[in-house]
């Protein structure tokens, strides 16, 4: 078994003349729930974006599940959630991930046992057009699921969310990660940290921390992962003059 799920080596992107990851390294650990967190613009997205292969990039590697990223026989092994919803508006929510497990060769129950674990059972037969965004982000995320992938990347997937939802896909998130899945979760809302694992803590393309919360709150002494960052970036700040 891998023990880590993903493997980024002087990872550099450049995006309109813009330098977004400056030769970025990190790791992802198998089997957990890592939390990728920064402000909007901290390059979140596109290094979820190099990691599952449809990212353009100048230099660097991405292995993901031992392959390199974007590699064919990574398709059914790799769910990635993008942050606008990926669904089919004028089809019911079943209709959308029942055509998503045909796409994956996958029986109709996977499609099923996916609606049920993102709770929308009861809006199966609904047209995707008249759900709410986040039933429709939900919905997107069945669809990810519909084959059990061994990774799932999930591009802020509870944004929009109310507290209720929020809980139930995180709680969803690490019985996902019990059964062996990796999950790379992105947000900017710095109370989600909390709920991972482990937390990657991005700013400007750099990562600022790679560590539990727990020891990232014991080494900067702060109170909570918002404070953390902002006690890290103080520092860097600090270093650069």
């Amino acid at each position: 078994m891998l023990s880590h799920a993903i493997e980024i080596d002087a990872l550099r992107v450049v995006r309109g003349g813009r330098e977004v990851l400056p030769g970025l390294s990190v790791s992802v650990p198998a089997g957990q729930v890592v939390g990728l967190l920064g402000p909007s613009g901290s390059g979140k997205s596109t290094l979820m974006r190099a990691v599952v292969g449809v990212q353009v990039v100048e230099s660097g590697t991405v292995t993901v599940l031992g392959r390199p990223a974007g590699s064919p026989e990574l398709r059914t092994r790799v769910g990635y959630v993008t942050q606008a919803p990926s669904i089919y508006d004028d089809l019911s929510v079943r209709d959308n991930v029942r055509f998503f497990a045909r796409m994956l060769g996958v029986g109709q129950e996977s499609a099923e046992r996916a609606i049920e674990a993102v709770d929308l059972v009861s809006h199966a037969r609904v047209l995707a057009g008249r759900l709410s965004g986040g039933q429709r982000s939900r919905v997107s995320l069945a669809c990810a699921l519909v084959d059990e992938p061994e990774l799932l990347v999930l591009d802020e997937p509870t944004v929009g969310l109310d507290p209720v939802l929020r809980r139930d896909l995180w709680q969803l998130f690490h019985r996902l990660a019990e059964a062996g899945t990796s999950l790379l979760v992105s947000s900017h809302v710095m109370d989600e940290a909390t709920r991972c694992d482990r937390l990657l803590l991005l700013r400007e393309g750099r990562l600022l921390a790679d560590e539990p919360l727990p020891v990232l709150l014991e080494r900067t002494r702060a109170v909570d992962a918002e404070h953390a960052f902002l006690t890290l970036i103080d520092g860097a700040e600090e270093a650069a003059r």
